[in-house]
């Protein structure tokens, strides 16, 4: 039977405890026996079977509001329908639920059922803890399995963000939130959209799961699966992921990111995109260090310029960019194969200046002992080479200039040992082959056209006749300088400068041997041919490492009702 008004009043002591209904679970153990809810306060009590059959109407006066209470919980309201019986009530009219000095949350009617502890709470639903504001409509509270959801769009205040949600989690005992679709966050520093997010709120802490955006002052970041520490501003993404960061773009299968310290990294199929000197960089770990306005990247790494419409791959064990945008320089270390349609290249290291086109090509210093053991094939085969059609050319040091107007190549630069060689077209195992200190070329349209070789120039160069292309003779000579015109696939002309020595022999009068300069060495397996050459059988073996990941939530994209 539903205590009378006037025991009530006799128990309005018991209602000035202030207990509170407990948001946090802590609540009995399962094997304890169900408690029933007890009415601590009333204004008045009243009855109406017809309209309410089994329950007690308790209502306010102008002194006392009505005080329910429940393991734990005090629920507080203008009036109050209890059905004892059911061990269940539904309060309505500026009802206000607390729990201590840490948790208060205000609504317009909230029902509760003590047998399985589940509450709903709506109209204006808000609740306060010290360090967050939670508003939405409709708030579902579980206190056995430790949940409070929302099915509609609710926000949630802290000291610095604002977030919202169309749906919501909270779980108690973990102090997580869920949220789910159009979840959106508002920071002075940042802004988040993302379809799914948990967020663990004593460290600050966040879990995307789907298509997710993290827009800052200088930076985006797009994943589909990440975790970000919301405060420090660094994380981890997977995914689809990208980094677009300042106008460079990076992406991979794992990105991770530090804002304070101007850093992005990237593991496995990294791919840096420079959308204003239209440059790709792509390996399997690559490096952003903003503040010096730097990329790295290694493992199977190749950049890819467009120059006169057409593509320049240049791969290296590990490349570098550097500068800002106006004044980007690539170098790459180790390893340097360079292909594009029209020429092919291999050194040991590179310089690109992007946005000039200008391209340096250096050779490994020799060490002591290299240079008191090596013999000119030795100094030939370490030296950088460069591919133009049939023609081959190495030296100390190998430059390639672009015109800044036409982007278009424009002179050749080879200082030191220089070696050209040309597979003669007619003979089995002929070469035509120049050799001399210094090579200045010159191109028109973007093809090589003039070639003009000085300081101690030797020749062998293979004649025939116009009409039947018969072997008239083997051209050794030696001169200060000569000029060559280059054709379609290589020398076209050759003209001897200051006062040539030097004769054509018959081909029986030349040994084999003799046929060769001293240094002499046919480096034509070397040179790549299609983009897969760019890569060493080390590199084509490589193994990426296991990105072990962010896995998925047990309950992922799951509201229960």
């Amino acid at each position: 039977m539903a205590p009378t008004v006037n025991k009530l009043f006799s128990n309005k002591m018991l209602g000035r405890a202030s207990l509170i209904f407990s948001l946090l679970f802590f609540s009995l153990a399962w094997s304890q026996e169900t408690k029933i809810i007890q009415i601590q306060k009333a204004g008045s009590s009243q009855q109406d079977e017809s309209l309410f059959p089994g329950a007690t109407i308790l209502l306010r006066n102008p002194e006392d509001r009505v005080h329910l209470f429940h393991e734990g919980a005090l629920i507080v309201s203008d009036r109050a329908y209890f059905y004892a019986k059911k061990n269940f009530f539904r309060a309505q009219g500026e009802v206000v639920f607390t729990q201590g000095d840490s948790l208060k949350m205000t609504c317009q009617q909230m029902e509760y059922d003590g047998q399985t502890q589940q509450a709903k709470a709506w109209g204006s639903v808000v609740l306060k803890r010290p360090d967050m504001v939670l508003q939405t409509d409709t708030l579902y509270l579980d206190r056995k399995a430790n949940k409070a959801f929302y099915n509609t769009p609710g926000k949630i205040i802290d000291q610095e963000s604002t977030l919202t949600s169309n749906r919501g989690i909270y779980f108690m005992k973990e102090k997580k939130y869920r949220f789910l679709y159009n979840v959106k966050i508002k920071n002075p520093e940042y802004k988040v959209n993302a379809q799914q997010l948990d967020y663990f709120t004593e460290r600050d802490y966040a879990f995307f799961y789907g298509p997710s955006t993290i827009v800052g002052e200088d930076y985006t970041i797009y994943s589909e699966r990440g975790f970000y520490n919301m405060k420090a501003q660094k994380g981890n993404f997977e995914k689809n992921a990208q980094i677009d960061y300042d106008g460079r773009i990076i992406n991979g299968d794992s990105l991770y990111f530090e804002n304070e310290k101007q850093y992005a990294a990237g593991t496995n199929r990294v791919r840096i995109l420079d959308t204003l000197n239209q440059s790709i960089i792509q390996g399997h770990f690559g490096e952003i260090y903003k503040a010096r306005d730097s990329a790295i990247i290694t493992r199977r790494a190749v950049a890819t310029n467009i120059i006169e419409s057409d593509s320049l791959f240049i791969h290296a064990d590990t490349l570098i960019a550097t500068g800002p945008d106006t004044k980007r320089i690539l170098r790459g270390f180790y390893d340097v194969r360079i292909l594009k349609s029209d020429m092919r290249a291999k050194s040991d290291s590179i310089y690109f200046n992007e946005t000039t086109g200008g391209i340096r090509l250096y050779k490994r210093p020799l060490t002591e002992k290299e240079k008191q053991v090596f013999t000119e094939e030795d100094l030939t085969q370490r030296n950088p080479v460069m591919w133009f059609g049939n023609s081959q050319m190495t030296g100390n040091y190998i430059e390639l200039l672009s015109n800044l107007e036409t982007k278009k190549l424009d002179s050749l630069k080879i200082r030191g040992n220089v070696f050209v060689i040309e597979k003669d077209s007619l003979s089995s195992d002929g070469y035509n082959q120049i050799k001399g200190g210094l090579l200045n070329g010159s191109f028109k349209d973007g093809n090589l056209e003039n070639i003009y070789v000085e300081k101690n120039t030797q020749v062998v160069y293979y004649l025939y006749s116009d009409e039947d292309k018969e072997l008239i003779g083997i051209n050794k000579t030696l001169c200060s300088a000569l000029d060559m015109i280059m054709g379609d696939q290589g020398i076209s002309d050759i003209t001897f400068l200051v006062s040539p020595g030097g004769d054509v022999f018959p081909d029986f009068q030349i040994d084999t041997n003799e046929r060769k300069l001293k240094g002499f060495l046919w480096r034509d397996v070397e040179r790549p041919r299609k983009k897969s050459d760019l890569f060493s059988e080390k590199d084509k073996s490589l193994k990426l490492p296991k990105i072990r990941g962010i896995p998925l939530p047990v309950e992922f994209n799951a509201i229960e009702r």
